[in-house]
């Protein structure tokens, strides 16, 4: 375990463009692919900031319109502002489909409510 405790510090000194290149010798030497540990490798201590990171835009999706179709669409004519009533038609046939794109979690929660009150299944993502 020594030797693998040596490799990670020697590692941990490394700038990202000798990494890059350990990695290409690495491949060279051994005939293999390390594309995903690469990613993870020149992460480094970048990766768990990320992950601790809250969503801050979301995108509320229409599944399906469940048996209300009429209801669903006027409440997209509702939330998606400037939609006449052909095209919320269209955009509730054409699920699955995004109607909201980047909003803040309210918005998105307040949507996802108001449709699926009407009878549509909604996901936000």
């Amino acid at each position: 375990m020594a030797n693998v405790d040596e490799l990670l510090e020697t590692f941990s000194g490394m700038t990202l463009l000798e990494l890059s290149e350990f990695v290409k010798a690495f491949e060279d030497k051994f005939e293999v692919t390390a594309a995903a540990p690469v990613a993870v490798a020149a992460a480094g201590g970048a990766a768990p900031v990320e992950a601790a990171e809250e969503q801050d835009e979301f995108d509320v999706v229409i599944e399906s319109a469940g048996d209300k179709k009429i209801q669903v669409i006027k409440v997209v004519r509702e939330i998606v502002s400037g939609l006449g009533l052909k095209e919320a038609k269209d955009l509730v046939e054409s699920a699955p489909k995004a109607i909201l794109e980047k909003v803040n979690k309210e918005a998105a929660e307040a949507a996802k409510a108001k449709l699926e009150e009407a009878g549509a299944k909604i996901t936000v993502k």
